[in-house]
């Protein structure tokens, strides 16, 4: 019996995405907690175990990748190579991903967009399968709409069967061999602006197959596009979970707190084993809570020195690693300082922003709030600061612990 062609994946990931406005690269904005980007190598990666991933990047946006990778799960990272730098072209930026995996000859790759969040395993399985039966294949669904061809001036000049027609998506499934080839003597005959890797094949004089791709692998282009893939994936993430976190520490000698990931000025800091950052320590135990994986002391022993002084972002970022293991979405935080100084106020917002950082999230997502105790109580007397904390989760049913 033969064996199974290894298969690699590129992930096309270098476009600006000026459709979608608002500056930041489509492939890094935020959907549901987390880069789009991520979202589409999550899937990819739960679908197969590719024998290689490359994810094509633009020259620009080595910071932006480092940023989305760090949020996503264990697995998912651990599957990646390291980036291409894409090309001024998808040509030019597919073929940079299929030279840096020359070396390691696959049987067969998929060529996806970054910008599709939404490929099923079954969707995996047809590519690959089409891939290894006709050396190039790409997924496709029928119209529902009449389609119309018009002159520059609008008038309909045609209206083409639509029982012949297909909108491709991706991935598509080729014989390495062939398609690297194929990219190669388009690139050497200076022939650009085919606008996906089938056609590219067919330019080289290979034939195309049509496997049935599926309506709900949609390519994020829009605002509203982006909007629906937020949607779809809060959906998915029915289990709602809210946790709750508690710190508190006391003033010591010191000229400055931290809170929230922002150092504040003041006439004293706040002691404690790591930085003493009672915000970010209460919400850590929040976001434990949710997910019923103990608190901070059980993770990080203020027994064990190599928390000594540590910053409390430390702490956040693994928390919610933790949330991304099992496929969680951190929806929303809130805090609540209470202390009579520093005051937080003109604080709030870097506060907010630096949460929103750790946690990935947008920061119309984090909510600081503070308050005094009236004087009362050791907060009241200017002891301490306390803090409480909340965080609402969404896990999906199957990973609920």
């Amino acid at each position: 019996m033969s064996q199974p062609p290894k298969v690699s994946l590129i992930v096309v990931a270098a476009g600006r995405g000026a459709r979608l406005g608002g500056g930041e690269p489509k492939q890094y904005r935020l959907c549901a907690g987390r880069p789009l980007l991520c979202h589409t190598l999550e899937a990819l990666a739960a679908a197969h175990e590719f024998c290689a991933t490359t994810i094509v990047i633009h020259s620009d946006d080595r910071p932006r990748y480092d940023k989305a990778v760090a949020v996503l799960s264990p697995g998912c990272a651990a599957t990646l190579g390291p980036p291409a730098q894409g090309g001024a072209t998808r040509q030019a930026s597919v073929l940079a991903g299929l030279e840096a995996q020359a070396a390691q000859t696959p049987g067969l790759v998929l060529i996806h967009d970054g910008a599709r969040a939404f490929p099923s395993t079954a969707l995996i399985r047809r590519a690959i399968a089409a891939g290894e039966q006709f050396g190039a294949a790409a997924p496709g669904t029928r119209l529902t709409d009449t389609v119309k061809e018009v002159d520059p001036a609008g008038l309909v000049v045609a209206t083409p069967a639509r029982a012949g027609l297909r909108a491709v998506q991706t991935p598509q499934s080729f014989r390495f061999d062939l398609i690297l080839e194929a990219h190669r003597s388009a690139a050497r005959a200076g022939v650009e602006g085919l606008t996906d890797d089938a056609a590219v094949a067919e330019w080289a004089g290979h034939g195309s197959h049509i496997f049935e791709g599926e309506p709900g692998n949609v390519k994020i282009t829009t605002a509203q596009d982006l909007a629906e893939a937020e949607a779809r994936l809060f959906h998915r993430a029915a289990d709602i979970r809210v946790g709750q976190g508690f710190d508190v520490h006391a003033f010591a000698a010191g000229d400055h707190v931290w809170l929230g990931g922002v150092k504040i000025p003041h006439s004293h800091a706040l002691s404690g084993h790591s930085d003493a950052d009672v915000a970010l320590h209460a919400i850590t135990d929040a976001v434990l809570g949710a997910i019923g994986d103990g608190d901070i002391g059980a993770h990080f022993p203020p027994s064990d020195a190599q928390w000594r002084g540590a910053a409390s972002h430390i702490f956040l970022a693994d928390a919610m690693g933790r949330v991304r293991a099992l496929g969680g979405i951190v929806a929303h935080i809130d805090v609540t300082l209470i202390c009579e100084s520093p005051k937080i106020g003109p604080y709030r917002d870097a506060m907010r922003a630096r949460i929103a950082e750790i946690a990935g999230l947008d920061i119309g997502r984090v909510g600081v709030k503070a308050t005094t105790s009236e004087r009362l109580g050791f907060t009241g007397r200017g002891e301490g600061i306390a803090c409480l904390a909340s965080a609402t989760l969404r896990l999906p049913w199957r990973d609920r612990p």
